[in-house]
């Protein structure tokens, strides 16, 4: 029923992209900073923007967001190409912040996530509100969906739901 090419931002997001393992920490990160600048928006707002996020946050590179200083925050917080919110813009930074704090300790943010797994939708909040700033229930949720942690991204009859299960999702791994 959507029009273009609203239909086709969502369709590719829903065919290839939702729901589908991530296993680089830059595209973790990345993620994790769209679904906490979604939080009061719709998707289809950020998914407009998300290539103007990746060139803010220079395509998500986790070290060098890390290192960000006052002038970056405040070229982030005058960037009309992204969502302009000073917790959001803090909350990315120091994300980065920990991202590396969790590399150095596990290797790998996505070896974090594997040393929490399995976890239920509420362990994981909890999880993610004492290690990450920002970081509420449908955040969480929505980020962890997306990246196949937990399940829900797609119904079992959707075609794309067989495709991900090819791909054997962490919460498949739990049945």
């Amino acid at each position: 029923m959507m029009k273009e090419p609203n239909r086709s931002l969502h369709q590719n997001y829903h065919d290839n992209h939702y729901g589908f393992p991530i296993h680089d920490d830059n595209e973790l990160f990345g993620r994790l900073i769209m679904e906490i600048n979604q939080a009061g928006l719709s998707w289809e707002t950020l998914l407009k923007k998300e290539e103007n996020f990746r060139k803010a946050y220079d395509d998500f590179d986790v070290k060098k967001v890390a290192a960000y200083d006052g002038k970056d925050r405040e070229r982030l917080l005058n960037d009309a190409g992204i969502i302009r919110n000073k917790l959001k813009v803090n909350a990315a930074i120091e994300n980065a912040k920990t991202f590396l704090l969790l590399q150095r300790e596990y290797g790998s943010f996505e070896k974090w996530l594997e040393h929490h797994h399995p976890k239920t939708k509420g362990e994981w909040v909890k999880l993610f509100k004492k290690t990450f700033r920002f970081t509420g229930g449908e955040i969480v949720n929505e980020f962890l969906m997306s990246i196949g942690y937990l399940p829900g991204a797609h119904s079992p009859s959707c075609p794309v739901h067989r495709t991900i299960l090819e791909t054997n999702p962490m919460w498949a791994k739990q049945q």
